[in-house]
């Protein structure tokens, strides 16, 4: 498998440091509110990147962090006077619902900043004492960033292009510094922010910190895979390499993945445009499955456009493969003959041509695009050779190896038995008496289980319209 590595800024032929094992450290949202597409794009596209090592036979060791003290926890705890631990865990909480409807895989591990502070406090100390941090009058500890001679070696940027003044980098207190590079590893705490005590100031950490810090504890030193949007490649990811190669002495990862970003209408999303879209916005609309459907219809280090005419091209193509499943499930159900024809063997041995297409597009640095257009293919020469006198070999053969590929790509293209219209209906008057009743976590739920059916609900002045995505 060939890997695009941000580090050397070409493809390199994927061999894991322990054979046969990959660790693999995917930084995760910041929780202070519902998650949107943008944050969407990495969890789908890494998760599929996840679930291919796991079809190609390794063991992987999969991280995906929480921030869970941050600026805007803080802020919003604030408004609503609240511990900030009550935002932080309330969206946690939500976006594991959007992750599962989306069906993103729980990661190995989902560690959470406040429960690492300890880690924290020691790699800190660790780089004070080996000359690559320092303490300011106030307590704020900062890296010193030219102790690194490396600074720069991911984003390919220069120091002294930086000195300039990288605004990404300053905060306040910069006089404090010793350079304006430095950034920071713990800050003091001020008023109404939760804090912990360290030797240097009762404070908190910095940003970077913690995924050096969580990365080491559940994965070791050295990892194989590092994983994120583009837009963590500076700081960010950088300021990681710093830090963790400082404290260690070891190479951090050995290849580090960013996908794209994604834009609304060819423009940023954006909340002052008014074109920011949250998960559970689209799932209003539409099942989930369309929306990863879309996200891996580019390839992941292309930017992506994200439209409404965009997304009915994909539920289209959604709905092809799930609608030659069910066809083949019920040939399936309804053929008189179990064992293939000769000319249905040949037919058979063919199947295995498809696969291979899939799997080299996925070994091509996890092109999806490609592997999408190999299920196509397959599903084209389903529906021109399966017949309602084809045996239940040759059905069975085809299906399974739609389904097989699909999973590959995180797609549920099976789907479970349909509700009757009566059962929806029934389920729709009991949504509509929770709203009555302003239980309306049930209403939530009754809708996203309809939804997990492929049925839709549109609340109308006319009261709930339903229909079927499929």
């Amino acid at each position: 498998m060939q890997i695009y590595n941000t580090l050397s800024k070409r493809k390199e032929e994927f061999v894991p440091i322990e054979p046969g094992k990959v660790r693999m450290y995917v930084c995760g949202p910041t929780v202070y509110n519902l998650i949107h597409i943008g944050n969407a794009r990495p969890m789908i596209v890494f998760d599929t990147c996840r679930r291919y090592m796991e079809h190609k036979g390794y063991e992987v060791n999969y991280v995906s962090n929480f921030t869970d003290v941050d600026d805007k926890i803080i802020k919003k705890a604030n408004e609503e006077g609240v511990d900030p631990s009550v935002i932080s865990e309330r969206y946690i909480a939500e976006c594991k619902k959007d992750m599962s409807h989306m069906n993103v895989k729980p990661a190995t591990t989902h560690p959470k900043a406040t429960e690492e502070i300890d880690g924290m406090l020691q790699m800190i100390q660790t780089l004070i004492d080996k000359g690559h941090a320092y303490v300011a009058k106030d307590g704020t500890v900062y890296f010193r960033t030219r102790s690194f001679k490396e600074y720069g070696k991911l984003s390919h940027k220069n120091l002294d292009d930086l000195q300039g003044g990288n605004r990404s980098l300053l905060v306040s207190g910069e006089d404090q510094k010793e350079d304006s590079l430095d950034f920071v590893l713990w800050k003091p705490k001020k008023e109404g922010e939760p804090y912990w005590e360290s030797p240097w100031c009762n404070g908190r950490p910095g940003w970077h910190i913690e995924c050096s810090v969580m990365s080491k504890k559940y994965l070791g030193e050295e990892i194989d895979i590092h994983a994120g949007g583009e837009d963590l490649v500076f700081p960010h990811h950088e300021n990681e390499i710093a830090q963790s190669e400082a404290a260690n002495g070891k190479t951090f990862a050995k290849y580090w993945m960013h996908n794209a970003f994604l834009n609304i209408d060819n423009k940023k999303m954006s909340k002052s445009l008014g074109n920011f879209f949250t998960v559970r916005d689209i799932s209003e609309k539409y099942d989930l499955q369309v929306l990863r459907f879309f996200m891996l219809s580019a390839h992941y280090r292309s930017p992506l456009n994200f439209s409404a005419e965009l997304m009915e091209a994909a539920k289209n193509g959604y709905e092809r493969i799930v609608s030659c499943v069910e066809n083949l499930k019920y040939l399936e159900q309804n053929t008189t003959l179990s064992s293939a024809t000769k000319e249905e063997e040949e037919l058979i041995a063919r199947i295995q041509s498809f696969e291979e297409k899939f799997d080299a597009a996925m070994d091509d640095d996890l092109n999806t695009a490609d592997a999408l257009s190999a299920i196509f293919e397959l599903v084209k020469f389903a529906n021109t050779n399966a017949k309602a006198e084809s045996s239940k070999e040759l059905l069975q053969a085809l299906r399974e190896k739609i389904v097989e590929l699909s999973d590959i790509c995180g797609l549920i293209v099976e789907k479970d038995a349909e509700l009757l219209d009566s059962e929806v209906e029934a389920l729709i008057e009991e949504r509509t008496m929770a709203r009555k009743n302003k239980d309306f976590a049930r209403a939530d739920a009754i809708r996203q289980e309809l939804l997990d059916k492929g049925i839709v609900l549109e609340d109308t002045r006319e009261g709930v319209k339903w229909h079927r995505n499929f």
